[in-house]
């Protein structure tokens, strides 16, 4: 009973897994009697792929139900967790249930643990934007999904122009193929050559307001804007950072000086990030980030409401920042 259990937010690297399983299982003469695309967000579609789950192929080679935002994992209808249940041992050999999802399974579930007893998981997480190893990691290995070579410091270059952005990473790996030609390792020089830098200027965003610094912030925001960056995806990078102090912050106001406990509690993957983190943050309070995050929302709720991204950056930066301390009053005499 093959099943297949792919989750994780790296949509782009989860997307080429599932493709390249696709094409490996299918026979292409017979790939559109025996593939099956559905959509899990629909009950019905849902059912429907256990039920043509249990019905063997046709022809040669296997057949494939790939059920997009599978919810078998995710608290939901009793009635599909049965079915499910129900219906795992009655799958044959030759196909494969592939369940897919952005969000990471809910351990505590039945209907969870009866597909993990039997499923092969693979996971797609992306780093954070301010976790600069991770990021590292995500450039070496989607080359080497793609089958390309890089130097080490053109992983570096890249990871801090593009930052966690999986799939902007993959279309500028194969532009840099291209540009190095067929067989050659990527290199750094090639990645100047090639590439617009914008992650590292979006950590500098963040770095401004730590340092109350909106009108420098603003202007960052406003090139970053003329290069096309989506408004919100730097509303998103910019409250991960953020977090990310906080975290640091509020642990270490608890008296927890153990950085691997700190990068684990944080969701960091690098614990020697928390030593950069704590310079950055010293002299900084816990309630001071918090208001960095408040501003953050004002500027995403602005943006949803339909205002002009520029607008709603200098508004939510300067509008809301915090204001200075009064000074304190003298006493009689």
């Amino acid at each position: 009973m093959p099943i297949h259990l792919y989750w994780g937010d790296d949509e782009a690297a989860r997307n080429r897994a599932v493709e390249g399983l696709v094409a490996s299982l299918l026979d292409p003469a017979w790939a559109s009697l025996n593939l099956s695309r559905l959509d899990g967000n629909d009950p019905a579609q849902a059912m429907r792929a256990l039920e043509e789950a249990r019905t063997p192929p046709f022809g040669a080679g296997a057949r494939v139900v790939l059920l997009q935002r599978q919810p078998f994992c995710a608290a939901g209808s009793a009635e599909l967790a049965a079915a499910l249940e129900a219906g795992l041992a009655l799958i044959p050999p030759d196909c494969h249930l592939l369940l897919v999802s952005p969000g990471k399974p809910d351990a505590r579930l039945r209907s969870t643990k009866a597909i993990k007893a039997v499923a092969k998981e693979q996971s797609f997480a992306l780093p954070a934007i301010w976790d600069g190893g991770g990021q590292v990691e995500l450039v070496a290995r989607t080359a080497a999904e793609l089958g390309l070579k890089l130097e080490p410091a053109a992983a570096a270059a890249l990871a801090e122009a593009i930052g966690n952005d999986s799939a902007r990473l993959a279309n500028e790996l194969e532009k840099l193929s291209l540009y190095v030609g067929d067989g050659a390792p990527i290199t750094s020089s090639a990645v100047a050559a090639l590439v617009e830098g914008q992650s590292g200027s979006g950590l500098a965003v963040g770095d401004a307001l730590l340092a109350g610094r909106p009108a420098e912030a603003i202007a960052l925001v406003d090139g970053l804007l003329a290069a096309n960056e989506p408004a919100l995806r730097l509303v998103a990078g910019l409250s991960s950072q953020i977090r990310g102090w906080l975290w640091v912050a509020l642990l270490e106001k608890t008296g927890e000086q153990d950085a691997n406990v700190i990068a684990k509690a944080a969701g960091i993957t690098n614990p020697k990030r928390i030593y950069v983190m704590r310079k950055q943050i010293r002299g900084r309070s816990p309630e001071r980030l918090l208001t960095l995050l408040g501003q953050l929302l004002e500027v995403e709720t602005a943006l949803k409401r339909g205002m002009e991204p520029g607008a709603a950056f200098r508004d939510g930066f300067l509008l809301t920042a915090e204001a200075p301390a009064p000074p304190p009053r003298r006493g009689p005499g």
